[in-house]
């Protein structure tokens, strides 16, 4: 049963644009025709499972993969036949930053500083010191977590349009995550610049996204605003005897405990099931991890 609303038509302008991405590994379909908008000047999560397709349609969106069909679109151009023009004005922060590690961060942003025209060399010294990196200490003696804040530094320092970022806080502690999420919510109170990122740390990622979509098994299966999407789906709780009136909800996920039925529901409707106060169920709102484990909590890791 498809618990899922259909996902809209996407609007041909934006600066991400995928249209139908489809890709295969031999006979396993990575992506099923993907198609999304993302709106200018705001911040897009996708979200999915280990293996969901984030990380192939991330490699698409970049150019670094082309994919078996669809189109991308990136700032309004081809970006697989126009991808060192249009990565001019894109900031990239990968899951596994790759640096030269004899080089300390200083000299890599020295390095940078020449092929890109709006390098802000005084944000970098500033972003190093906030973050505590030692700017003169050779990339591969740093830990995981300031490698991943050095290539946030370096990808903020170029004024990009648009920010890609693939999950930039995977294996960080607490305070780096913390870190990481206020200097993007700092950047983009500075500057609007779009950003999409994926992400597991979903409660940093509900603090800044405005729009949120979820992968399962290569289908986009939600597409929506952050407001919008927490709104709709609600937490049920009720005795055994109102099942029969929840099925008319199609529920997304349904448990049994030992006091009786616990529910998530898309569209929540007090008309059908009752108000507390009239025998019906106990509602709560979701947290975004709420909503994304009843979306996807009974995929395969693959």
């Amino acid at each position: 049963m498809n618990t899922h609303d259909p996902v809209a038509p996407i609007d041909p302008v934006g600066p991400i644009v995928l249209e139908g991405l489809t890709v295969r590994y031999g006979e396993r379909l990575a992506l099923d025709s993907v198609s999304l908008t993302v709106p200018e000047r705001s911040v897009y999560a996708l979200l999915g499972r280990n293996g969901a397709g984030k990380s192939s349609l991330v490699r698409c969106l970049l150019g670094e993969q082309k994919p078996a069909a669809g189109r991308v679109s990136l700032l309004g151009r081809n970006v697989w036949t126009e991808r060192a023009a249009i990565l001019k004005d894109v900031g990239v922060v990968p899951e596994e930053p790759n640096m030269p590690p004899a080089m300390s961060a200083r000299q890599i942003a020295r390095f940078c500083s020449r092929l890109y025209p709006r390098w802000d060399a005084a944000g970098v010294e500033a972003r190093l010191k906030r973050f505590r990196v030692p700017a003169e200490t050779p990339f591969g003696r740093l830990s995981k977590g300031q490698k991943g804040q050095v290539a946030l530094t370096l990808a903020l320092a170029s004024a990009p349009r648009l920010l890609v970022l693939d999950d930039p806080t995977l294996g960080l502690d607490a305070v780096a995550r913390k870190a990481v999420f206020e200097e993007l919510i700092g950047e983009l109170a500075d500057r609007g610049t779009t950003v999409f990122i994926t992400s597991h740390d979903l409660a940093g990622v509900e603090r800044i996204a405005d729009r949120v979509a979820v992968l399962r098994q290569g289908e986009l299966v939600l597409d929506e605003e952050m407001d919008a999407l927490k709104h709709r789906f609600r937490r049920l709780s009720f005795p055994a005897a109102l099942t029969p009136r929840l099925e008319a909800l199609a529920p997304v996920a349904v448990a049994s405990r030992s006091w009786g039925i616990e529910a998530v529901v898309a569209h929540y409707d007090e008309e059908r099931l009752g108000s507390p106060e009239e025998g019906g169920p106990e509602v709560s709102a979701l947290t975004l991890e709420e909503i994304f484990i009843a979306l996807t909590g009974e995929e395969a890791e693959r």
